[in-house]
């Protein structure tokens, strides 16, 4: 008896030791923040639930949006255009004015989503880009849209440019917006990579160039709602919280 036991015991091992190993995504920690923090910030995502968001201009949450380990995940397998089928762009429930908002974003091989802020919900406008601003989500090295100037991860969406790209492909990425009295600054994994001044008349011009510039309502408002982007592709968020300034 104890033989055969022996005898299972090492069989065992063995399969074990063959298996092949976990993907890397799924060794990725993806805890989320479930409590105020030292420095005051407090979560927008409990990591087990979509409470506190809902889709925009709705009252309840697309299904396409998911709780995966932790994070919060945009399942975009069946489309509907350019965007998921049963997701479409989320809002957080509170609106904000100064803030400093931050959270950890992954983005799917050729993906594309975005942070979008200060994001006005009324029917007349029919997306949360035709009002709020956006710091882009993207895999740079896949996506057609890296191609395009300010168009790129962390930019200010075809706004400004990042001045420099720290960010890493197919890993965790933490993403920082501070707006605080009209000055604003973007960050991406510690490095500031956008600064500028709201609502003023260089804030005017640069919208006059931009594709936004036939959208009366956007970039107008000092206060809105926070939302992230459903663009059609996988995307995971995590530790999302923001801290009123």
């Amino acid at each position: 008896m104890y033989r055969i036991a022996l005898t299972i015991a090492l069989v065992t091992t063995i399969i074990a030791c063959a298996s092949p190993e976990t993907p890397k995504e799924d060794n990725k920690e993806m805890a989320a923040t479930t409590q105020a923090d030292t420095d005051g910030f407090l979560p927008m995502f409990d990591g087990s639930t979509t409470k506190g968001w809902h889709t925009f201009n709705t009252d309840t949450i697309g299904t396409n949006w998911k709780i995966d380990k932790g994070a919060l995940h945009l399942d975009a397998t069946k489309k509907d255009g350019w965007q998921s089928s049963a997701g479409g762009d989320i809002v957080y429930d509170s609106t904000y004015d100064n803030f400093h908002f931050k959270t950890d974003w992954m983005i799917a091989d050729s993906g594309n989503s975005g942070i979008i802020f200060y994001v006005q919900e009324d029917k007349k406008f029919q997306y949360v880009w035709h009002t709020g601003m956006e710091m882009q989500v993207l895999d740079n090295d896949g996506h057609a849209d890296a191609k395009i100037n300010k168009h790129r991860a962390g930019d200010l969406y075809d706004l400004i440019a990042s001045s420099s790209e720290p960010v890493k492909r197919g890993e965790w990425n933490t993403a920082e917006i501070i707006s605080n009295k009209g000055k604003l600054e973007l960050k991406l994994n510690g490095v500031t990579i956008v600064t500028t001044t709201l609502w003023d008349d260089g804030w005017k011009k640069l919208i006059a160039g931009s594709k936004f510039k036939d959208m009366p309502g956007f970039g107008t408002f000092s206060s809105g709602k926070i939302s992230l982007q459903d663009h059609g592709n996988n995307v995971w968020y995590k530790n999302i919280m923001i801290k009123r300034l």
